[in-house]
């Protein structure tokens, strides 16, 4: 088959297609993309989505009138999930006009697994989702096609003179032409591209719905923010579906309240209260890491809260970030609460001098932090005001980048390991904008991606998403929901260390810069919490657990003798209480139950008779006649090993 541009025949232009396995076949006319997809079969293109044009996504309906290259975007390609969920945002805000004419449309993006359209009307709750849904099926059963239309800008303002929030984004569009979309009556300002018709989103569920400020800006309309998911088979729907009633069981905020570990209150919004069970279940986490830091070489320290003005010019942060640190005026000098623990650990290192022999040097510093979050965007645990940050510098020399890292990534996963948490790994190499030399970045990006290949354990390579001052390792845990979250990080810098003049003497007597590396394990300590709050559904393991046993007399007879034994458990170190309230056993056995408190000793008159206990753990396994010594043994070795599962 020729591969010259264009033969003419008549009146016809000859169109050459290639296809990804290099097989070109040529049309004797100008086609749209689900015609070639019809050339293969009739069945293919039934599965097809979308397109590949000369690289750039387009739809099916696309004009290929000049030789090109394309790629089928099929219903089993990862991506056509994204297409079909802007294209079920559109079939959604279309049955809500038709519900509604007076509602105003803004933006209706796909986001991970779902979609959302933010609309201005009145406010709706989820009691209204069956309405909506069920103008959202007669759409859908139309199969109306979805069309492309582009026009000139002027045009398209003059389309939406009664619709302010769409005139004000092409307002701000630099474009001469618009692109819309339309199925039937309905039209929307997008730019695609979507599926061939209404009838692809039939597997389609809203699932929520909350407030949204237009433009996240306080000072603007609050606006409907409609959620839902679509697929394009039913059962991973339902899939889905079944995952989201097990992460709302599962809200840490729920969880948190029902255990008493935490709360917020209007007075600090944003930043919250941990109650005397939430610092149990703190503390306990805290030593952890502080074993485990202590054990890899790690030297702990502690900066202030509130630095100068000075210092925040000098690291960047005024310039940069000044917008999301909160200030104050001491002695007419103005402060900033720290938003993070760098600049403070700078100061640290240049107090004195240090010798290559100092190197390296792994400083740590659980310090609390505080940034300055839109209200709207505050949620739990997981998006705070105020927060711990696990932070370490460590100062080193070229040479030490390797193992440094190396060193970073097993401490990382002998810490996750204990909570059960797989995690992925991904390496951010040099943006557009970034500070020093290729020689530096060259180095530093070798260095860590010379410790995880020697890690051993794959990464995905982030091209281009690096911090603006070096590299970096992100670490992503997965919970027992399969979800991942960004928690750890491993970030060479070469920023800091050249602002604050660091500098050690090295072989030659001369004055070097050190390389030098944050990193971060649980990230913000106060997410990491709520993500453990659901990762176990609030059933702690016994190591971690607030309240490790709960001791029950059966009479209040037995009470001195359940305090006795309450007094050898915390002679132990073991976190209990009595229940001597005049209830029965089986209400305080399902109480303690509903609190997730490990273990549950039942004290009756042959138990006090005999010194022994009988023993009910979470799984709801009773062993009786289990001697107070085997007891704290057993319970003593879970804690030591920090055992996941608790067995006697």
């Amino acid at each position: 088959v020729s591969i010259s541009n264009f033969f003419y025949h008549g009146e016809y232009t000859m169109v050459n297609i290639t296809f990804p396995d290099g097989n070109i076949k040529a049309f004797e006319n100008a086609l749209s993309g689900i015609d070639a997809a019809k050339s293969i079969s009739d069945g293919f293109a039934r599965n097809c989505v979308a397109m590949e044009l000369d690289d750039s996504l387009v739809d099916l309906s696309s004009v290929i009138d000049h030789d090109a290259k394309i790629r089928f975007i099929t219903t089993k390609d990862p991506g056509s999930l994204d297409i079909l969920r802007h294209s079920a945002a559109h079939v959604m805000a279309q049955a809500i006009l038709r519900l509604n004419k007076n509602a105003k449309l803004t933006i209706g993006p796909a986001v991970e697994n779902q979609f959302y359209y933010d609309i201005d009307m009145d406010p709706i709750s989820e009691d209204d989702f069956p309405k909506i849904e069920a103008e959202m099926k007669k759409i859908i059963k139309e199969k109306l096609p979805i069309r492309r239309r582009v026009v000139p800008k002027a045009e398209a303002m003059d389309f939406y003179k009664d619709e302010p929030y769409k005139l004000e984004m092409i307002s701000d569009l630099e474009d001469e032409t618009i692109s819309f979309y339309e199925q039937g009556e309905f039209t929307d300002l997008c730019r695609g591209p979507h599926v061939p018709h209404t009838g692809f989103v039939k597997n389609v569920k809203l699932i929520k719905v909350s407030g949204a400020y237009w433009r996240a800006d306080p000072s603007k309309p609050q606006l409907q923010r409609i959620y839902g998911s679509a697929f394009f088979d039913k059962k991973e729907l339902n899939e889905y579906l079944t995952f989201l009633k097990e992460a709302k069981k599962r809200n840490h905020r729920k969880i948190g309240q029902a255990l008493d570990l935490f709360s917020f209150h209007e007075e600090a919004l944003g930043m919250p209260f941990f109650h005397p069970k939430g610092m149990d279940l703190w503390n306990a986490l805290l030593d952890y890491w502080l074993h485990e830091n202590r054990e890899a070489g790690y030297v702990e320290t502690k900066t202030p809260i509130m630095l100068n003005r000075s210092l925040w010019e000098r690291s960047g942060h005024w310039e940069n970030y000044r917008e999301n640190m909160y200030t104050s005026a001491i002695d007419d000098i103005e402060y900033a609460i720290k938003p993070m623990n760098c600049p403070g650990g700078m100061l640290l290192y240049s107090r004195k001098p240090h010798s290559y022999r100092d190197l390296p040097l792994r400083v740590a510093e659980v310090g609390l932090v505080h940034r300055h979050e839109l209200s709207g965007v505050l949620s739990g645990l997981f998006r705070v005001r105020a927060f711990h940050q696990d932070d370490a510098h460590l100062y080193m020399t070229s040479a030490h980048i390797k193992d440094e890292i190396l060193g970073v990534l097993k401490l990382s996963e002998r810490i996750y390991n204990a909570f059960g948490l797989g995690f992925l790994l991904e390496l951010s190499t040099r943006p557009e904008k970034s500070i020093g030399t290729d020689q530096q970045w060259e180095t530093a990006t070798r260095g860590l991606a010379a410790a995880l290949d020697a890690y051993g354990q794959d990464y995905q390579l982030n091209e281009g998403d690096g911090a603006f001052y070096g590299p970096k390792i992100d670490l992503h845990i997965r919970d027992a929901l399969n979800r991942t979250w960004q928690c750890g990080t491993i970030q060479l810098d070469m920023s800091l260390p050249e602002r604050f003049n660091l500098h050690y003497i090295d072989k030659d007597n001369e004055r070097h810069r050190p390389i030098m590396i944050h990193r971060t394990v649980f990230g913000s300590i106060e997410r990491f919490l709520g993500i453990l709050i659901e990762h176990f559904a609030g059933k702690f393991p016994l190591w971690l657990s607030p309240l490790q046993a709960i001791i029950l007399p059966i009479n209040d007879d037995l009470v001195p003798y359940a305090n006795e034994v309450l007094a050898t458990l915390k002679q132990a170190d073991l976190r209990a209480e009595v229940d001597s309230r005049t209830e029965s056993l089986n209400k305080k056995v399902r109480e303690a139950q509903l609190q997730y408190i490990p273990i549950i000793l039942t004290i009756g008159g042959r138990e006090k008779e005999a010194s022994t206990l009988s023993v009910r753990t979470l799984d709801g396994n009773v062993k009786y006649v289990v001697s107070l010594e085997t007891f704290l043994n057993t319970v003593q070795r879970h804690i030591r090993d920090r055992s996941l599962s608790l067995e006697f």
